[in-house]
């Protein structure tokens, strides 16, 4: 039984529900800008890993930019209080009315995916006498060797400009008065916990560098991305992700150029471990082979076990009984709903109060209605 979560303040809450540890967050918020400082990065939370308004906001008043996909996720960012002029919008398909709003509200720059996106930025920004500042994101041909559902710089995914077709692309920016090319920019994947897939990216990233000086081009920004991955399997020993050696690695085989600005754009480290879905035990049901935990929270709410085979740590935040072997299951009508199977727990019954750890990222964010269930709720540690 895990004595941090204050059950006695959740039996007048309606389960399930995301709790957010808002001094773990601090904590994370601290540790990730202390580091940063030391080499002067700059750091873009990824807002599609969690957009609560009151966690962006958190992280706003933190000094951090934002890192956007969408245009919702734009509007969200500035509710927030993030600056404009931090905001940098990344994703392979973006919609006119999105591009025009950041163009209106003069964001930090597009990260371009493609060149007919690099012509209808040309267009739109042309149509209100703007000039866009533009990134190429590049493909760098690397495998992050995670899950392939969230790998995104092999030459198979649809992210970004292959690393042989730049000079095709620099060239057509040059003929389009409207954009300006201020860097570059690179994500290999997501949940990445060893360094050797960077290593990869340092080689491309030097010998692209290299490689555009001698086209007389100096890239006045370098963006890696985000990647960094955190311990779903010990939430408690490791609620803070190893930002020291992260930024260490980066600046050991990538030292920035004079006047050369390095942006990383993190997400799940900056969010994950700060976050729990809590559900209630339904039923502890006797199957042929095996006994069943069946929770009321189900996929609905956290999706990553159902769509990535993702493990999030199960404690049962009412038991000090011996463990026992469940599978944990959820209320839905699909199969797939399952969160673990074959897991240890202590011992549930009905009424039980279950936590699924580190969901802070990729939680909350996710949840649907389907089978017309409501959305989970969110409640905070320091608010509750």
């Amino acid at each position: 039984m895990n004595k941090q979560f204050p059950i006695e303040k959740f039996r007048d809450l309606q389960t399930p529900f995301y709790y957010y540890d808002m001094e773990v967050l601090k904590r994370t918020l601290e540790d990730i800008t202390n580091e940063a400082n030391k080499y002067n990065y700059h750091i873009h939370y990824a807002v599609k890993a969690n957009a609560n308004p009151r966690m962006l906001s958190t992280i706003s008043k933190a000094g951090l930019g934002a890192d956007c996909v969408s245009g919702g996720e734009i509007q969200a960012a500035l509710k927030a209080g993030f600056s404009a002029e931090k905001i940098v919008f990344a994703g392979v398909g973006k919609a006119d009315w999105e591009i025009n709003l950041g163009l209106d509200k003069n964001i930090s720059c597009f990260n371009v995916e493609s060149i007919p996106e690099l012509e209808v930025i040309n267009e739109l920004a042309a149509a209100k006498g703007k000039t866009a500042n533009v990134a190429i994101r590049i493909n760098p041909e690397v495998d992050a060797h995670t899950h392939h559902h969230i790998t995104t710089g092999t030459k198979e995914d649809k992210f970004g400009i292959n690393i042989a077709q730049i000079d095709k692309v620099i060239d057509k920016i040059d003929a389009l008065p409207s954009v300006k090319l201020t860097g570059i920019h690179f994500h290999i994947g997501s949940q990445i916990t060893e360094m050797e897939p960077f290593a990869g990216l340092f080689v491309k990233a030097v010998e692209l560098e290299r490689y555009l000086s001698q086209r007389r081009i100096f890239l006045e920004n370098i963006n890696f991305g985000g990647g960094l991955g955190i311990d779903y399997k010990h939430p408690n020993s490791n609620p803070i992700p190893d930002f020291k050696a992260w930024f260490e690695v980066f600046h050991k085989y990538f030292p920035a150029r004079p006047g050369q600005r390095v942006h990383f754009e993190p997400g799940r480290s900056v969010v994950g471990q700060c976050g729990s879905l809590i559900s209630k035990v339904l039923y502890v049901k006797e199957g042929a082979f095996k006994r069943f935990v069946v929770l009321d929270a189900g996929f609905t709410d956290l999706i990553r076990p159902a769509f990535y085979d993702a493990y999030h740590k199960i404690e049962n935040l009412s038991s000090d009984e011996t463990q026992d072997i469940y599978d944990v299951v959820g209320p839905i009508c699909e199969s797939s709903d399952t969160f673990a199977k074959a897991v240890k727990i202590n011992k549930a019954q009905r009424g039980d109060y279950i936590a699924l750890r580190s969901a802070g990222a990729y939680g909350e964010i996710m949840a649907m209605q389907y089978n017309c269930r409501k959305l989970p709720k969110a409640y905070f540690s320091d608010i509750i």
